[in-house]
């Protein structure tokens, strides 16, 4: 597994979905298409995306060591 970060490149809006899927191995679209679709369903999905977008840090910030 690869640490939570922002890519540079493959961002939509934030790379929020980008960081999750390159994170956890799965299908970037799918996680873009379940989060769109969760959208529709009341809840706190919108602040939810906005804090990961504010917490996950960019590839551009992370120090890699090795």
């Amino acid at each position: 597994m690869t640490i939570l970060s922002r890519p540079r490149t493959d961002r939509v809006i934030a790379g929020v979905c980008a960081a999750i899927a390159r994170r956890f191995g799965w299908n970037v679209t799918a996680v873009r298409v379940l989060t769109a679709l969760s959208i529709l369903l009341p809840g706190p999905q919108v602040v939810a995306y906005i804090v990961l977008w504010v917490l996950i840090p960019s590839d551009s910030d992370v120090v890699r060591v090795g």
